[in-house]
């Protein structure tokens, strides 16, 4: 479904309200169907531009910078864990991306949670002095705790980036909906420490995306508005290597949704696995390949830690695409 590249044809429609990515046809059980010989509610919900998100207009690819202050994440753990090594790194980031992501606690496979007071105590201070060094960038706070979302909200957060989609912590909804800010709901078969013991599903992009209506659907009964809901397919998250793979393949289903796309893909497992690249820091240009495949499905919001080379591989796509980034 989802097109690049000039020349458009005219009766070509924006995908998500893409500059880049366009559609002229539509798959569903099974059909493939013309654009106009869909319903005007289905055409305008794959078509039209999202809601900016934080102040950023969403008719670009843009990049989320991953900023760990945790001691065991599986990629870049106690790399910047002190306040003033956290600030070096947001500093440069901030010149790289549109979005600094901030976590204190790591979700990857096998790791045990992190207690509320602890997780506060590593994000709340470096939010504090991005905010202090005058970085404007807006920021997600990584967590599925409403007491840590509030205090990241507090220090001078803009988002809340919760992959459980607010089923691991109940006062959650109620945090978000209060405050008004955007919410990115990933999906994820089971819990950091099981997630990866044999998962299984019928139809992976299929069930996927049902889970991902419904938690949508609960959003928006507790009071949060759709325009603030940004869905994440969850890569890596109780899914097998062929899981993630068909996930990518399809990704264009999920503006089907509505709402915003968040890719997170970089330096995955999986990566390492079809590269031979068992280290993770050896899976750059692999996690390059993924957000440039995510930007040619019109996703719209990239969470990577390689921010700069991102962003340069993005540039030189969209000047090809017919547009640029800058």
């Amino acid at each position: 479904m989802a097109q690049v590249g000039l020349p458009r044809p005219d009766d070509a429609l924006p995908l998500a309200g893409s500059g880049t990515v366009w559609w002229r046809t539509a798959r569903g059980n099974g059909v493939e169907r013309q654009a106009s010989d869909l319903a005007d509610a289905a055409r305008h919900r794959l078509s039209a531009l999202r809601a900016p998100i934080a102040g950023l207009t969403l008719d670009r690819p843009r990049i989320m910078g991953i900023l760990n202050i945790t001691p065991d994440s599986f990629s870049d753990g106690g790399q910047v864990f002190a306040v003033e090594a956290a600030l070096h790194r947001a500093r440069k980031m901030a010149t790289e991306a549109d979005i600094l992501d901030i976590g204190g606690e790591s979700t990857r496979p096998g790791s045990a949670a992190v207690p509320e007071k602890d997780e506060i105590a590593r994000v709340v201070p470096v939010i504090e002095a991005i905010r202090a060094a005058g970085i404007t960038t807006p920021i997600s706070i990584d967590t599925r705790k409403a007491s840590v979302a509030a205090a990241a909200l507090d220090a001078g957060a803009d988002i809340v980036n919760d992959v459980a989609a607010m089923t691991y912590d109940s006062a959650m909804v109620g945090l978000v909906a209060e405050r008004g800010v955007p919410v990115c709901l990933m999906h994820a078969q089971g819990d950091p420490e099981t997630m990866q013991n044999d998962p299984r599903y019928d139809d992976v992009v299929l069930d996927v995306f049902d889970w991902l209506a419904g938690r949508i659907e609960a959003a928006e009964a507790a009071g949060i508005k759709r325009y603030k809901i940004i869905v994440d397919p969850g890569i890596g998250f109780g899914k097998t290597l062929q899981h993630n793979v068909s996930l990518l393949q399809k990704l264009s289903i999920y503006h089907d949704l509505g709402c915003p796309i968040l890719l997170g893909a970089s330096r995955k497992r999986f990566i390492g696995t079809i590269c031979n690249a068992p280290d993770p820091l050896g899976r750059v240009a692999g996690s390059v390949a993924v957000a440039l495949h995510g930007a040619a499905q019109a996703v719209q919001i990239l969470r990577v830690h390689d921010t700069f080379e991102t962003r340069q591989a993005l540039s030189l796509q969209q000047a090809i695409f017919g547009t640029d980034i800058s």
